[in-house]
């Protein structure tokens, strides 16, 4: 056991070393891999941080961090972590209420869960969680960032944004007034220089082309738009020094549910991440070991002065299409992140902001889901639901509420199509089934009826309400069960009272067609011993034997 554990939770890059080594060849593959993913992620993680409301170089020393932890110690090939998109609102609204040292707690203490997660092996149980309620609180997060960058697209000077969707809409529609021509056409133009890069310059990074472009524009036209030196000033051209926050009890208290939110964001994106990486390269990722590192990331991350870290889905997929190899890829790009702080920190502040926040916004529409919501609006009415329900609660309530509402919704959803697929009806007579009644001979006074799925708490007071439908009781019930593949508590229950209502009746029942696992449930809750072992049996010939004997013992 603990053997299955230790190899679950090992890192993929040692588990690669150890398979088949690794050449100098694979060294320069993975440095370019590493190159071509930094010059995306630099701006983006500045990016990131400032949508934050937290200064740029926050969001590098995350990437730098977090991202050669997470590629070290993850469970896939080809992840590449740091800051993400998707924790924009999640971070803003911790900081906004706990301050940033608030937000580093919250942080590190996501490490420990997602921790705690590895080591109890959910790396598995994220893909349990259902679809719709993914897609929703994706697109859900994705207009909430394309709207939250309102503010730097369009020039307002406003100093506080709300968290809240409908007081930030508030703010903006006073001070729409404001706008600044330069600064909106500075961001449409770099929004079009992104699409074309993408459709005619595929090798070249739209991000990079926008920032370099962007803070040329500024300079050589002289444009009145605030940049990351007028709003920030100066970044730091190396790593602080890492600093343990205060911890009192009363601050888990107040910051567990955001440490709650910042874990399973990080483990649901981090996995999903593994898992477009492994579709593109044809590789298998290691989900428990990939939680390790992420927790491990996150807790470095908080001590370094970072931000909240996860596995980057856009930086992945451009770590595999360019040529990455190992794990050692992630890790470059975190080099090389830090040797771009180290010398072009004074040329990075030069950047505006909406630059920064047309390419947010593009990172938005991509997370959007449009396809996919498209696809799910074709779905079942059921997945509809939660999709909308989802979408809703993420933009107008709390993601940490919508992820729960979203699975208990579809939970019960769920539980309903399974209540309504089950059924409980006379047995089956159609001549084409050996083992049809149409084909038996079935003694007077005796009632053959059949459940079709599992007999669970959802349809266990149908099992008894079928009682209902006999104007006289019968001699002998025989009760087919040879569909039904689980049974839980509830089931076991109303077939107990079941056997006490037909026994009150004068009616005997008897079990048919009972699975091996179901049966074991039944001795184990001693129900065989009401209901009598000899009257539960596994196939219908024995069952009728059973009633002819039982009605001849009463006659």
């Amino acid at each position: 056991m603990l053997r299955s554990l230790h190899d679950s939770l090992e890192p993929k890059l040692i588990t690669l070393f150890r398979r088949q080594g690794y050449s100098r060849s694979d060294f320069v593959a993975d440095a370019i891999a590493g190159l071509a993913v930094a010059i995306v992620a630099l701006p983006l993680a500045m990016a990131i941080a400032i949508a934050s409301n937290l200064p740029p170089e926050r969001g590098l020393f995350t990437a730098i961090v977090a991202g050669f932890l997470i590629s070290a110690h993850g469970g896939s090939r080809y992840q590449i972590g740091g800051p993400t998109a998707a924790f924009i609102v999640t971070v803003a609204t911790v900081a906004m209420k706990h301050g940033y040292e608030g937000l580093v707690l919250a942080t590190i203490m996501a490490g420990g869960i997602l921790v705690l997660m590895a080591f109890l092996r959910a790396g598995e149980m994220i893909k349990f969680i259902p679809y719709p309620v993914i897609v929703g609180f994706t697109s859900g997060i994705a207009l909430l960032i394309a709207f939250s960058q309102i503010r730097d697209f369009f020039g307002l000077h406003v100093e506080t944004i709300p968290p809240d969707f409908l007081e930030k809409l508030g703010v903006y529609l006073a001070h729409l007034h404001e706008t600044n021509v330069a600064a909106v056409l500075l961001a449409l133009a770099s929004v079009g220089v992104i699409v074309l890069a993408k459709r005619h310059l595929p090798r070249i990074p739209g991000p990079i082309l926008v920032v370099v472009l962007s803070a040329l524009a500024v300079w050589a036209l002289n444009l009145p738009v605030e940049t990351i030196e007028s709003r920030f000033g100066a970044i730091p051209s190396s790593l602080p020094t890492p600093i343990w926050p205060e911890i009192t009890f009363e601050k888990l208290r107040l910051l567990l549910p955001d440490a709650i939110t910042i874990a399973t964001l990080a483990a649901i994106e981090s996995l999903l991440s593994a898992v477009v990486a492994d579709g593109m390269a044809g590789t298998r990722h290691k989900p428990n070991a990939e939680l390790l590192g992420q927790g491990v990331a996150n807790v470095a991350s908080g001590i370094f002065g970072g931000l909240p870290a996860t596995g980057a889905i856009a930086r992945t997929a451009t770590n595999v299409k360019a040529g990455a190899r190992t794990p050692v890829a992630g890790m470059m790009h975190a080099i090389w992140l830090f040797v771009f702080m180290l010398l072009l920190s004074p040329l990075i502040v030069k950047v505006p902001l909406a630059a920064l926040a047309a390419i947010l916004i593009v990172v938005a529409w991509n997370m959007s889901e449009i396809k996919h919501v498209k696809e799910i609006m074709k779905a079942p009415r059921t997945d509809r639901i939660v999709l909308v329900t989802t979408f809703a609660l993420t933009v107008l309530v709390d993601l940490n509420f919508a992820i729960q509402a979203g699975i208990a919704l579809a939970s019960i959803l769920f539980i309903d199509s399974m209540m309504k697929a089950t059924r409980i009806q006379p047995a089956d007579r159609e001549e084409d089934d050996p083992d049809s009644v149409r084909n038996k001979t079935i003694p007077e006074g005796v009632e053959v009826y059949e459940i079709q799925g599992p007999l669970f708490f959802g349809v266990a007071e149908k099992l008894v309400d079928t009682l209902l439908l006999f104007e006289k009781p019968p001699r002998i019930f025989i009760l087919r069960m040879r569909y039904v593949p689980l049974i839980d508590a509830a089931g076991l229950h109303a077939l107990e009272v079941l056997h006490e209502r037909l026994g009150q009746n004068g009616t005997c029942l008897i079990l048919s067609g009972v699975n091996p696992q179901v049966r074991r449930f039944i001795e184990k809750s001693m129900i065989d011993t009401r209901i009598g072992s000899e009257n539960i049996v596994d196939h219908i010939d024995k069952a009728l034997r059973r009633a002819d004997t039982l009605i001849e013992e009463r006659t």
